[in-house]
């Protein structure tokens, strides 16, 4: 059995919620498929895609830089003294949300938060991951624990100042005159004009991605930087957002800038979308240009980043105020606030 934190409050364990990853060769047809079940995505592409994953032996990185992560939290809350175990689950690979929080409910846990490994609003990035939690405890029945999602925090002071130093530390590397260039995954444009309340406008995910960008580029002293997009699929009659990361290295080209600093502010951590497309794929393309290239480190790889997630555990332990730094509108549950609305980031067809 679980026990109560010692902070008095009746949260008793929070869960990591990720995306997943094969974590060895006969893992990654099987992981594509449950990825895309349900899209109509032909084998032919399922298997163009796979031969990314043999470049790294079959695994992705994002499962073991998760257990590190969790390794980090869980020192953090003990130094907090916050006595919550921390549980991990994926939507797509083992450990599979279902089997874990059955896990949980046989070890005692009623209530628990859960932190989703995405900063910001939109199908993907946080709808879905309702949706994965209410499929985990509609899986496990009676007796499932009542889980509450972690708000989000692309604008949380502790993860700009992760993606800050990441970014510092990763221009040491270049020429002066670099570009500063901020890459997230790229969505249908549609699923975009759908992300956020309707009385909002929409846009809510690429309107936050812009704006972590902006309290990045301010914490590092970048008046001039780029936001781009990265890792699109589907059909090219279908629009998703613009630039592409490719396209944007061939016109920085045009511009003879001598380098380039990619930062993955759209990410939480490694996985293959970035090992691939950003350190092979478009390192490779500005060695093409001749450019000097740097990336900078995922923002979960940061110890701060580990402080941010006791920081929003404590907004609902212990009412601690939410900190953030942007302008443009979040969501999420805290202690004093309400889960995202109902009609907020519904998804649209086709949708990644």
């Amino acid at each position: 059995m679980v026990a109560s934190t010692r902070s008095g409050s009746d949260y008793q364990a929070l869960l990591v919620l990720s995306f997943g990853g094969p974590e060895g060769p006969d893992d990654v047809l099987p992981f594509l498929e449950r990825v895309t079940a349900g899209r109509g995505v032909p084998r032919e592409r399922l298997l163009e895609v796979a031969k990314h994953y043999d470049h790294f032996g079959g695994v992705s990185p994002i499962n073991a830089r998760n257990r590190e992560l969790i390794a980090r939290v869980e020192r953090e809350l003990a130094a907090a003294g916050l006595d919550l175990p921390v549980y991990f689950g994926n939507r797509n690979w083992h450990p599979l949300v279902e089997d874990t929080v059955a896990r949980m409910a046989a070890d005692g846990v009623r209530r628990a938060l859960v932190l989703a490994t995405s900063a910001y609003g939109g199908y993907s990035a946080c709808r879905q991951y309702h949706e994965d939690i209410a499929r985990a405890r509609a899986s496990v029945g009676e007796g499932a624990p009542e889980l509450v999602k972690l708000r989000q925090f692309f604008d949380h002071p502790e993860f700009v100042g992760s993606v800050a130093d990441a970014t510092r530390a990763a221009a040491g590397s270049l020429p002066d005159g670099y570009r500063l260039v901020f890459t997230a995954h790229s969505i249908p444009s549609a699923a975009d004009a759908a992300a956020g309340p309707p009385a909002e406008g929409g846009h809510r995910y690429s309107r936050q991605v812009a704006e972590a960008a902006r309290l990045v580029a301010a914490q590092v002293g970048a008046p001039d930087y780029d936001v781009v997009w990265q890792s699109r699929s589907g059909p090219p009659s279908v629009p998703w957002l613009e630039p592409d990361v490719l396209d944007h290295l061939d016109e920085l080209h045009g511009k003879a800038l001598p380098g380039v600093l990619v930062c993955p502010v759209g990410f939480v951590s490694d996985h293959v979308e970035v090992v691939w497309d950003l350190d092979n794929e478009a390192r490779e393309r500005a060695a093409e240009h001749g450019m000097a290239f740097a990336r900078a480190a995922a923002a979960g790889e940061d110890d701060r980043f580990a402080r941010m997630v006791v920081e929003l555990v404590r907004e609902h332990t212990e009412h601690a105020p939410a900190r953030s730094l942007g302008q443009v509108p979040s969501a999420g549950c805290t202690a004093n606030g309400a889960p995202c609305a109902p009609d907020c980031c519904l998804p649209a067809r086709p949708r990644r």
